[in-house]
């Protein structure tokens, strides 16, 4: 099932949430006055990379390379510091796993034309959430923060590189990230679905070796940098 899929159901139940409040008794009335609480979360992501391509000898343009985006998960842990009665400061760091294809298309042979770019990413976000006012058993929040994420399968020092068939990024980069989501109070614990864009600063790609002349494969990009759709369900 696509992501797609899971952020309709997502909505969906959010929706049904914020219609069935009327005459429900208040949960958890004292949840948001603690000054610190943790909690854990699970999703869903989707991820492609934005691509730009240079000025290049090989007479690539943009159309002829292609990523194809599939569908990874995350899990991670949540420390919450309260700040205000209306803004947190959120740690969330977890593990992202996802894998996509990239198709270089002006390359006829099969086994240059394809490159798997495998990301296991040791993801570290610091997020402030912005929350409206609580009323009766929801609260809706806005996310916004930056996080630094460790490709733990970047193949970075790896001395071999795409004319070996090894696609290579860097372990190392950074990330800006946006969403909205809804706290829903239950009775024993808080759930809190929510939608997020994570975007890269840096460009993630590791060029090919001078040494063996010039790469089809890195030369023609200028920059490669991971954009991603997730949807997290935090358990608090």
């Amino acid at each position: 099932m696509s992501l797609k899929y899971f952020i309709f159901f997502g909505v969906f139940g959010i929706s049904t949430s914020l219609f069935s409040q009327k005459g429900r008794v208040e949960n958890l009335p004292t949840f948001d006055k603690k000054r610190l609480h943790y909690g854990f979360y699970l999703g869903l992501n989707q991820n492609d990379f934005k691509l730009n391509i240079q000025k290049n000898t090989f007479n690539v343009t943009p159309g002829n390379i292609i990523v194809e985006p599939t569908t990874g998960f995350n899990v991670g842990i949540i420390l919450d510091l309260r700040l205000h009665k209306n803004v947190n400061l959120r740690f969330e760091p977890g593990l992202i796993s996802n894998t996509k294809n990239i198709i270089f298309n002006y390359l006829e042979e099969p086994k240059d034309s394809i490159r798997e770019a495998n990301s296991t990413f040791l993801h570290i976000p610091l997020v402030f959430k912005l929350s409206t006012d609580r009323y009766r058993n929801i609260r809706p929040y806005l996310l916004a923060g930056v996080s630094y994420d460790m490709n733990l399968s970047s193949n970075e020092k790896n001395q071999d590189d795409n004319a070996s068939g090894e696609f290579r990024m860097k372990t190392h980069n950074f990330m800006y990230e946006l969403g909205v989501g809804i706290d829903i109070y239950l009775p024993h614990f808080k759930f809190s679905p929510s939608i997020r864009g994570v975007f890269a600063i840096n460009n993630e790609l590791k060029y090919d070796n001078v040494a063996n002349g010039p790469s089809q494969w890195t030369d023609p990009i200028n920059f490669l940098g991971t954009r991603g759709l997730f949807l997290n369900f935090a358990f608090e």
